[in-house]
């Protein structure tokens, strides 16, 4: 099926064409037709999958067959959990808005708003934002948004991660009643499908791939090592595979800087991009990688977040993350839309249980292959990983895999896991403003965030597969 199949515009296939796509993906087959009829939509579509082109375009076709050139309030706002997703997607809009006169602004934290002011000022049809800044400039009273007819909520699992669910609630309050409502999540908890429940409307449901599924296309490899010595094989990889283009993602915004520091070292071109970067230099960054000046960009997992760039060969988990789903939108990076790509892990004695964990998600084993020259060391004991500050499921202590796990007592690669424990639950708490996370960057997770959803399922029974909400839909 091509695009002009889809109910699409002229203007819009043409725009499509130039972008160089003819064919479209399975979330834009089925995404576009179902939002073109002016239903809600609930989507469940793993990054990737080309769902940005699957609401922009049929949100362009819906408002430019009746634009209004004096109206100068926004009549679609697209909310992003990040500022590079932010940027990107509205990138989307304007590249397949091209030949229409609608026009875009994206408007997110770590930049100053009076740009932003005279943007809105001017006139906008379609608002892209981040909950915090969109929120300072409702404070401020520089936006209004009482003429919505569409809301897209992207990646609405990322939003319960970084705590923005409060923020999104007051958003949806500043809303028209009579709007389309789009929400499209890689993965559907409880407090999604209940947030689902409460803003959309007998939505039609999408979803394209299983829960947790990884891309058939990306190679994915575990290269076992000592953790001493993973900033070594990192550059042997790179030096010996000649590889050009190279994400990286590490657990911290310290390990990010260190590592590209190390890297430059070694005459390889690296930046890291992570909250405490400021807006600027975090997407020049980008801006140097996407266009191949920039060999490898380091990156903490939020950061990464809106990181679209065709092509993408590799994909490297110099630390492995925390939270097993992580893995699955790491690697998304690469094998985009069709493409092929590679992830590789560099993995040491640490974290092998972070290892099952993953494996146990995508319900799969990962290949190992020991590099020549780089075999652990058997007599290296497992130490505790510093973890990142909280939210769900995501415990402060050091190390929660068990009581067991100390300096010591974890035992070498082939041993028999004696130091992984179960993980520890997340000491419960009151929910935390998220602002703070948009505005100034920040990647730490919010403690108690859902909480407020975890209330009442909304008639969505609790625990239900994606297909059950089905039946649990408002009448």
């Amino acid at each position: 099926m091509s695009f002009d199949k889809l109910g699409l515009s002229e203007k819009l296939v043409r725009a499509v064409t130039d972008a160089g796509y003819t064919q479209p993906t399975q979330i834009q087959m089925e995404a576009i037709p179902a939002i073109l009829k002016g239903g809600d939509l609930l989507a469940g579509a793993q990054t990737g999958t080309g769902k940005t082109a699957g609401f922009t375009l049929p949100m362009l076709e819906r408002l430019s067959a009746n634009h209004n050139s004096t109206l100068r309030a926004p009549r679609a706002l697209v909310l992003t959990p990040t500022r590079e997703l932010a940027a990107q997607v509205e990138e989307s809009v304007r590249t397949y808005g091209r030949y229409t006169s609608l026009r875009s602004r994206a408007i997110y934290g770590g930049v100053g708003m009076h740009p932003q002011i005279t943007a809105l000022r001017k006139g906008v049809d379609i608002l892209v934002a981040t909950p915090g800044r969109l929120l300072d400039h409702v404070q401020q009273r520089t936006v209004d948004l009482s003429k919505i007819e569409i809301l897209v909520l992207d990646e609405a699992d990322r939003m319960l991660d970084m705590g923005f669910i409060p923020d999104i609630r007051r958003i949806l309050a500043l809303l028209p009643k009579s709007r389309q409502s789009l929400l499209f999540s890689a993965t559907f908890s409880d407090e999604i499908k209940a947030l689902a429940d409460t803003f959309l409307n007998k939505p039609e449901l999408i979803q394209v791939q299983r829960r947790n599924s990884t891309v058939e296309v990306i190679a994915q490899k575990v290269h076992p090592v000592d953790r001493e010595r993973k900033r070594e094989l990192l550059t042997h990889l790179i030096r010996s595979q000649n590889w050009q283009q190279v994400l990286v993602f590490t657990r911290t915004k310290h390990g990010a800087d260190r590592l590209a520091e190390q890297l430059d070292k070694d005459r390889i071109s690296a930046m890291a991009i992570h909250g405490n970067k400021s807006q600027g230099a975090r997407m020049r960054a980008l801006a140097e990688f996407k266009s191949n000046k920039l060999q490898v960009l380091v990156a903490t997992d939020i950061a990464a977040r809106g990181i679209d760039i065709d092509q993408l060969p590799h994909v490297v988990n110099f630390d492995l993350p925390n939270v097993a789903e992580d893995y699955v939108h790491r690697i998304g990076r690469t094998g985009r839309a069709g493409a092929t790509g590679e992830a590789i892990s560099l993995v040491c004695i640490d974290e092998r249980s972070l290892l099952r964990d993953i494996e146990r998600v995508i319900n799969r084993k990962l290949p190992q292959e020991v590099i020549t020259g780089f075999a652990p060391d058997p007599s290296v004991r497992a130490e505790p990983i510093q973890r990142r500050s909280g939210g769900p499921g995501r415990a402060s202590t050091p190390n929660n895999r068990g009581a067991s796990a100390k300096p010591g007592h974890g035992g070498p690669w082939k041993g028999n896991g004696s130091g992984a424990g179960k993980p520890a639950k997340a000491a419960s708490g009151p929910r935390s403003h998220a602002r703070g996370s948009d505005a100034r960057g920040s990647d730490a997770r919010k403690p108690g965030q859902g909480q407020a959803a975890r209330k009442t399922s909304h008639g969505v029974p609790r625990g239900g597969s994606f297909g059950s909400l089905a039946s649990a839909k408002r009448g």
